[in-house]
């Protein structure tokens, strides 16, 4: 369950502005998820403080047959979200932290949330 009080920070240190970094959001739910998806919120804290909040949608089951979108093992799916490769402005200590967007104060059958920035490797 993840309820809208839960926010889950997730702090990176970036050191070379130079480079593109690719992040990517992992979902864990069970194949009792009664939603096909799921909108969360993602706040940006960089650096010097300023902050930037942005929606984004994840797909947890295919529209068209009903299908899980990402890898079933047993009763868990887990669901990527990858963000496009992204230049990060200013070097230094980055916070993000991710909010649910739904309209329930609770989301059943998820299980965790995972966070990486890896550099883009062309």
């Amino acid at each position: 369950m993840w309820n809208q009080n839960v926010k889950p920070e997730y702090v990176v240190e970036i050191k070379d502005v130079d480079l593109s970094y690719d992040f990517t959001l992992s979902l864990r739910t069970t194949t009792a998820y009664k939603y096909q998806n799921l909108w969360f919120f993602m706040k940006t804290e960089s650096p010097d403080g300023t902050t930037a909040r942005e929606p984004f949608e994840l797909m947890i089951t295919n529209p068209d047959d009903g299908s899980w979108v990402g890898n079933k093992t047993g009763t868990v799916v887990e669901t990527p979200l990858y963000f496009k490769s992204r230049k990060l402005p200013l070097p230094g200590t980055y916070k993000f932290t991710i909010e649910q967007g739904i309209t329930e104060s609770e989301v059943d059958e998820v299980l965790d949330l995972g966070f990486r920035v890896e550099k883009t490797i062309k």
